[in-house]
């Protein structure tokens, strides 16, 4: 008995051992992948090949079962975005920036959206070469800390490139910017050059920061001014026989979502609100509902009330007002609630009759108050105009949004508390 009896001991302390030990190497290989660690994992896949030219190139084989690779991708992809937009002076200010993240940590937010490359220029020391040679970056804020910082609070990590509306290397290499007839530089409003949609150089430039943002952490890339300038035809030349700019706008999407897709990283596209109600490329800019969303995994419309036609004389009036789903909105900044919900029911109807429509709509919406607007044709935009907004959202049906104030005065008070 005392012989089976120590057997028995035995074989049992064997068995919790094993257990012990598979939970170790199990919890081992998540962390690997966790979105808290200072150092983000290489996330190239096993076979792929880096390229220079944007175009998606080779066999890419499939991650192994249980690569740390797949569970990274798997929690960056399922999360339900609710996010603030941050300059990169917001955050390079460790005071504001724990600010953010305590209103975070004790809110529904969940995710930031970070100035990668804005007016032309990298937010942070960059070691792409052509951003070196030209000297198109400032240090506002160290990537490594912020990122780590963010991801240690459990907080997603949205970095935005501004791609075409790019002043400075349009002035650095002229041969990149769009020109007027007579081939000199062609500047929006006389004062900020664009460098040209159609050119694979531009496309990859911008891929290359992207891709270098990815290696610093970030977890989704977002493509701004991913558009031709509004410009009249006669005002602007892009040489000759190049194709519709809806293709040069898909063109460069494609080729950067096969470069990222490879981290397994996401990509999102911001768009002009109006062209979730207008039909083709009405605007001229390139963006086209049906098919700017086919490539990306997000599509980002900025449904902001106050841009939207009001029925003045003055600012953003026409007389009129704007159709939006057949509903005439005279005075819009005062409806938030109506106009996003409008433009999301028009929006989702549209998307459902494309086939192969692959991006989810996540729409940025207005945190600021739109003072610029004639008196009465705007309010006070507090937390009960925000909620409406997130309301809006929610009733038409989606699940993830964005708020937009480019002097970033976001309060708890604006959002639910958890």
């Amino acid at each position: 008995m005392k012989r089976n009896r120590k057997l028995l001991i035995t074989s049992v302390l064997l068995t919790i051992t094993a257990i012990v030990l598979s939970m170790y190497i199990f919890n081992k290989t998540i962390n690997i992948g966790n979105r808290g660690n200072s150092k983000k994992p290489d996330n190239t896949l096993i076979g792929t090949s880096p390229t220079n030219d944007g175009k998606n190139i080779g066999f890419i084989p499939e991650a192994l079962p249980g690569n740390p690779i797949e569970i990274q991708a798997a929690e960056g992809k399922d999360i339900k975005v609710k996010a603030i937009y941050l300059t990169g002076t917001s955050a390079g200010n460790k005071a504001y920036l724990d600010k953010m993240i305590s209103i975070i940590n004790t809110t529904e937010l969940n995710a930031v959206v970070i100035d990668v490359k804005e007016d032309g220029k990298v937010n942070y020391e960059s070691n792409v070469a052509q951003v070196k040679e030209t000297g198109a970056y400032q240090e506002l804020y160290d990537p490594d800390y912020v990122i780590k910082t963010l991801h240690d609070n459990g907080v997603y990590v949205i970095g935005r490139v501004v791609c075409f509306r790019d002043n400075y290397m349009a002035s650095k290499r002229p041969d990149l910017a769009i020109k007027k007839a007579d081939g000199s530089l062609w500047k929006e409003n006389g004062k900020i050059a664009w460098t040209n949609p159609y050119l694979k150089e531009v496309w990859n430039y911008n891929i290359e920061i992207g891709k270098e943002a990815i290696d610093k952490g970030f977890d989704e890339i977002q493509f701004d001014y991913v558009r031709f300038p509004t410009a009249s035809a006669s005002s602007v030349s892009y040489g000759q026989g190049v194709p519709e700019k809806a293709e040069a706008i898909s063109g460069f999407l494609k080729a950067a979502s096969d470069e990222f897709n490879k981290k397994n990283v996401p990509v999102s596209a911001d768009v002009f609100a109006i062209i979730c109600e207008s039909a083709g490329d009405r605007e001229g800019i390139g963006q086209v509902l049906e098919k700017v969303g086919i490539e990306v995994d997000y599509i980002s419309p900025m449904i902001y009330p106050s841009h939207y036609a009001n029925n003045s004389k003055g600012m953003m009036g026409n007389g009129v007002g704007q159709s939006i789903n057949n509903v005439l909105f005279t005075a819009p900044d005062l409806k938030p609630y109506d106009v996003v919900y409008n433009a999301l029911l028009k929006t989702k109807d549209r998307i459902s009759k494309v086939g192969g429509y692959k991006a989810k709509v996540r729409p940025y919406l207005q945190y600021f108050t739109a003072t610029y607007l004639p008196k009465g044709y705007y309010q006070n935009y507090g937390p009960e105009q925000i909620r409406q907004q997130i309301k809006a959202v929610y009733d038409a049906g989606y699940e993830e949004w964005i708020f937009w104030d480019s002097g970033n005065r976001y309060k708890d008070s604006s959002f639910q508390k958890e």
